[in-house]
Order: structure tokens, then sequence, then C-alpha cells
């Protein structure tokens, strides 16, 4: 190990002098220098609050008390040239600290001083997306200075974020008055113009698919209307069809086959079926026979055996609560279109009772017209 002791600290030609306050350490090695160096707030690389002993940092308190020694502009300056410096380092949430502690400065009357603290802030904030903030920064340095432009500017950009597009206009436009040449300024308007027309453009664009959307409903209402078709609803229906609806084959056209969502009820085995789309057209013997195709252990199951498109009949309720027996070889169009006995789709879908023929009588005695309607108004 060698045995030659630390150099001095010895300021060369061109190295800076030790500043007043570290006068006390012209004795001491440059690592001595260094050490402390790095306790003052704008050398230190790392922060150490205490002295090392466990005990406060009485020169570290102290040399940031020195920040406000001075007159009050002088104070206010060094906050903003400190700000500047924790800015370029893209420290910007120190710097807006730095630059509002500069704001708070009492007896500042520096108006330039003041303008640029309020600016720089706001600079900070909108890099840090507080664009209320931002904009409330650049007014109040506008206050001081209305020809600032790049106050105009960000709080163009606070305003375009936040949506508010008439006053990010405003904004930029204004700035533009004292600068028509800036280009910043320039290429954000034309983004500001660019997102007024494809708001305007969606604006149309929903404004027309809403105006297509009532015309279609009006055409399947007169469609509806044209068949005699009465259809029983209430506010909430069942879950099984609520996303379900009646259309035409063809929505411009209301001649045009209409489009049922069923529901198949199987009471003597308390099951049920849901078919999404079934024509108008359709026999019940076609339904009948598209529900039966099932795979052969289906029909294996108890209550099953009876299960066939021969072997059950299909009942539709009437709009006074009763039943009718919907002959097999008639579409719905034609057992829907009667006027008597009125049959009734429920909540745009058809409601059809699939009872094996061995099973309907006992089924039959069973149903109560008043507890049918009873049934309508609770769901």
């Amino acid at each position: 190990m060698s045995s030659e002791k630390p150099h001095k600290y010895t300021p060369g030609p061109n190295d800076p002098s030790l500043p007043p306050q570290l006068s006390e350490f012209k004795d001491k090695t440059t690592d001595e220098v260094l050490k402390e160096l790095n306790r003052m707030p704008f050398f230190m690389t790392k922060l150490d609050d205490t002295d090392g002993q466990g005990g406060e940092n009485l020169e570290l308190e102290a040399l940031k008390a020195l920040a406000y020694e001075g007159e009050p502009h002088e104070i206010a300056e060094n906050f903003k040239n400190q700000g500047n410096d924790l800015y370029k380092a893209k420290r910007f949430k120190d710097a807006r600290d730095v630059y509002l502690k500069g704001i708070q400065i009492e007896n500042n009357k520096d108006v330039k001083i003041k303008e640029s603290l309020f600016a720089n802030k706001a600079a900070c904030e909108l890099e840090l997306k507080n664009f209320r903030r931002c904009i409330n920064d650049c007014k109040n340095a506008l206050q001081l200075n209305p020809k600032n432009v790049k106050c105009y500017f960000r709080m163009t950009r606070a305003f375009f974020a936040l949506d508010k597009l008439e006053e990010a206009k405003e904004s930029v436009e204004f700035g533009l008055k004292f600068d028509p040449e800036n280009t910043s300024l320039i290429n954000l308007h034309d983004t500001i113009i660019k997102k007024e027309l494809q708001i305007k453009e969606n604006e149309l664009k929903i404004l027309k698919e809403k105006k297509e959307k009532e015309n279609l409903k009006i055409i399947l209402e007169n469609a509806i209307g044209l068949r005699h078709i009465m259809d029983i609803k209430t506010s909430v229906p069942p879950e099984l069809i609520r996303d379900a609806k009646i259309k035409l084959d063809d929505p411009m056209d209301f001649e045009s086959q209409l489009i049922y969502p069923a529901v198949i009820m199987y009471p003597t085995t308390n099951e049920f079926d849901f078919v999404a789309e079934v024509s108008e057209l359709t026999t019940v013997q076609e339904l009948l026979d598209l529900l039966m195709d099932r795979p052969k252990e289906w029909f294996q199951l108890e209550g099953h055996e009876n299960f066939s498109s021969k072997k059950l009949i299909a009942y539709m309720e009437t709009q006074s609560g009763g039943l009718i027996k919907a002959g097999k070889k008639l579409s719905f169009h034609d057992i829907l279109v009667k006027d008597s006995p009125k049959v009734p789709i429920f909540y745009s879908a058809l409601k059809i009772y699939l009872v094996p023929k061995a099973e309907s009588e006992t089924w039959l005695a069973k149903w109560d017209k008043t507890k049918a309607l009873m049934r309508r108004s609770a769901d």
C-alpha cells in the first residue's frame, strides 16, 4: 500500500476558486472537498440528510437557507435558473416545485421574472399532463405579457388534450396574431382543424345511422301493422329473448318475410328450446322437424318417449289467455294474421307449447286462462 499523502485541493489556472462558503476547505484534499460539494443542493449526486453521524445535516440546511438570501427578484431569478436546469434534465416535477417557490417569493416586482416562472411552470404541468394547471399558469403569464407566444402554444395544447377544441382554436389563433409565421402554432392550428373536421364527419355518420335506424324501425312497424299482428310486451322482457329481434328478411321492404325469434316450451318435462330465426312462412311441421332432429340418446331420456314430430301437438296462446291447436300444415303467418281467435306474439317472439298427443288432454285440462293472463302482467 502506498504511504503517499493525498494531494490538497489547489485551483489551476482555469479551475474555479472555492466558493466563499467553502473557504474553510482550503486545507482539505480534493476528495474531501468533493465530498462536501456533494452535500450542496446544486452539486449533490446523492442526498444525505444527516451529517454522517446520525445527526441533522446543519450545513445542508444552512445552504438551503442561502437560496432565500438577496433581493426578492434575485431570489426569484435564482429559483427560475434552478428550475430551468431541472427542466433540461427532464425532472419536470422537481422543476415545477422550484418554479412554484420562485412564484411565491413576496415583493418580487420584476414582471419579466414572474412571467417566466409562470410560463415555465406551465411547461412542466403540460409535461406532467396537469392540463388545467397548465392553462391557469399560462393565463397568469399572459396577464403579465399578452405577447408570450409560448404560452399560447402550451395553453392550446392543454385545451386540445382536454378536447376543448373551441378554446384551443381561439388560443392558437390569438398567438398567430403576434407571430403569424410561427411553425409550431401553424402546425397545431392545422391539427385542430383536422380534428374538428373528423368530429363533424363522425357526427354526420352517427346522425345518418340514427336516421336509417329510425326508417328501418318505421318499415318494420308498418310490416307488422299491415299483417294485423299483436305483440304483447312488458317493460322487462325475459332474459332469453332480450337481445333477440324480430326483423324483415329485406329491412327496406315491408312486404318481405318477417323473421321471428321463437321460444318453444315443453311443459310436460319442464324444458324449453330457443330458435333465433324462424321465417313467418315456416310451417309448424317444418319447425317440429327441425326441433326433433336430435341424437337418439335424447329420445331415451325420461319423459321424451313420445317426443317426435308426429307425436307432438303444437299449441299457442290466444289474446284472451286460452289456447289453440296450431295445425301442422299452417305457416306462422297464417296463424298470426287471423283476427279470430287472435294469436299474439310475446316480446316480439313466437311462443309455442309442444305436448305429446298422449298427454295433451291432461295438460289442456290443467290450463287456466286467468292464470295465463296473470303471468303476462307478472312478466
